[in-house]
């Protein structure tokens, strides 16, 4: 695990001009339909629907000309991207912090309600669960040690609907509750970074 910080980390991505304008491509793909299991977060699958949504998403990506392939270390996101990189005959690096953030015990309200609360008060966590703020500082800690690694290149990134939207928000504030609330299982998000500066996002998933 990379232990700089995020700020040294974006500052060695900026150090100089010629890294700035090599751009690097992100595919944020957030995983498929999987069933709830009590106890197995980190192991449940994809279900029938989610599996064949995977073969769908190997076909959206097979034209990108990928690099590499990175996921969080849930099954239900590895196996989401896997017929993809199988296609490209790519292993899939895991990376641990790029792992779905804990609500926590929220004992009154809905779900929605909960998320709503952590997105509004990005360093509030409900007992047992991750602020918005820290899961943000380690995923996009883990994304720029990517990018640092690999300009230039296209990734693609098995991960969550809140992770997806929270390194997604770092580079633009725009991308909070509403648009998770919007996002689908599966989803797939093409994002260009130039330096540290997010050019664009194009939805790929329909």
């Amino acid at each position: 695990m990379d232990t700089r910080t995020l700020a040294e980390i974006i500052a060695k991505i900026n150090e100089s001009g010629d890294i700035v304008v090599m751009e690097t491509v992100l595919y944020f793909v957030r995983h498929a339909e999987s069933i709830y299991v009590e106890g197995k977060e980190r192991t449940r699958g994809l279900s029938d629907k989610g599996m064949k949504d995977a073969q769908t998403i190997r076909t959206i990506l097979k034209p990108e000309d990928i690099d590499m392939f990175v996921s969080s270390p849930y099954e239900r996101s590895i196996e989401t991207i896997r017929s993809a990189a199988n296609e490209y005959k790519k292993e899939i690096l895991i990376e641990e912090d790029l792992r779905e953030r804990s609500i926590g015990d929220f004992s009154t309200g809905t779900f929605k309600e909960a998320k709503y609360r952590v997105y509004e008060e990005m360093d509030f966590a409900f007992p047992g669960g991750e602020s918005s703020i820290d899961a943000q500082e380690r995923s996009v800690r883990a994304i720029a040690s990517i990018i640092d690694r690999n300009r230039g290149k296209k990734i693609v990134v098995g991960t969550h609907g809140d992770i997806m939207t929270l390194m997604m928000n770092f580079y633009n504030k725009q991308y909070g509750y509403t648009f998770w609330k919007s996002t689908s299982m599966p989803d797939i998000y093409k994002l260009r970074i130039r330096g540290n500066d997010l050019i664009e996002v194009t939805r790929m998933w329909e």
